[in-house]
C-alpha cells in the first residue's frame, strides 16, 4: 500500500507539475508512450542506493530508448535532508564515471526541499525542482541531444519555468504542491 501511494504521488507530480506546467518540454511524449520507469528504492543508506542506481542504469543499457526512455529513482526512505542529498550526488557521479557511463547518462535532481544555489529556500523558482520525494532522474544523453535538435530555445527553459511558477496563484500552488504542505 505504501509503495502504491508513493507511486501515485510521483505520477501525479509528473503529470500535473512537470508535464502540466511544461517544466520539461521533453517529458510528455515518453510519458504518454509509457517509456518512463518509476523505480521506488527501498535503500536506507548510500551504498544500497548506489546499487539501485547502478542496476537502473544497467537496465537502461539492456533496453532500447524506444522501449524504456528514462527512469525516475524515487528515494522515500533516505536522503530526506537536502544537504545529504546533494552530498550523495558526488557519489552518484563517481559511480557513473567508474562504470563508463559519462556521456551516456546524466542525472536530473528533484527533492522536496530543493534550493538552487543563490536562492532563498522560500523562493518560488525552487518549486520547479521540488518533488514529493527525493528523486534521481536518469536521462539518456543521446536522447536529450536528439530532442534538443527539435526544440528551439532550450536555454530559455529555466527562466520560463521560473516565470511560470511565479505566475501561479496561491491556490494553484497549494493544489499543485500539496505534498509540500504536509
Amino acid at each position: 500500500m505504501q509503495e502504491q501511494n508513493i507511486n501515485i504521488a510521483v505520477v501525479r507530480w509528473l503529470n500535473e507539475v512537470v508535464i502540466g506546467l511544461n517544466l520539461c518540454p521533453f517529458a510528455g511524449k515518453p510519458t504518454q508512450e509509457n517509456r518512463v520507469r518509476i523505480f521506488i528504492s527501498t535503500a536506507n543508506d548510500d551504498e544500497l542506493l548506489l546499487q539501485d542506481l547502478q542496476r537502473e542504469m544497467e537496465l537502461l543499457d539492456e533496453k532500447p530508448a524506444s522501449e524504456l526512455e528514462t527512469t525516475l529513482v524515487v528515494i522515500p526512505g533516505h536522503l530526506q535532508d537536502f544537504f545529504d542529498y546533494n552530498q550523495f550526488l558526488n557519489w552518484a557521479e563517481k559511480m557513473i564515471k567508474r562504470n563508463g557511463w559519462t556521456g551516456i547518462y546524466q542525472l536530473a535532481t528533484f527533492h522536496p526541499n530543493y534550493c538552487f544555489a543563490g536562492a532563498e529556500p522560500e523562493d518560488a523558482e525552487n518549486l520547479t525542482n521540488r518533488a514529493p520525494y527525493p528523486i534521481l532522474h536518469i536521462i539518456r544523453e543521446a536522447s536529450l541531444e536528439k530532442a534538443l535538435q527539435y526544440y528551439k530555445g532550450v536555454e530559455e527553459v529555466p527562466e520560463n519555468n521560473k516565470k511560470r511558477i511565479e505566475a501561479l496563484s496561491d491556490s494553484e500552488r497549494e493544489k499543485l504542491f500539496s505534498y509540500l504542505m504536509k
